[in-house]
């Protein structure tokens, strides 16, 4: 379970919220869904950004 208080999610995280491998949860990193950065070998995806990207797909089901 994913922290209410957390600003930043990895992409393990974002991978294992949406029940998505990893090759796509970074594809959707890569194709800039959301708002990421990249530290060193790793990205970190934007809290907000990902959740107002996800409560959209929600809204097109």
């Amino acid at each position: 379970m994913i922290e209410e208080s957390k600003k930043i999610y990895s992409v393990n995280e974002i991978q294992d919220f949406l029940g998505i491998c990893k090759s796509s949860a970074y594809a959707l990193v890569k194709r800039q869904e959301f708002h990421s950065v990249k530290i060193g070998d790793t990205y970190r995806i934007s809290k907000i950004s990902f959740d107002e990207w996800l409560n959209k797909r929600k809204g097109e089901c």
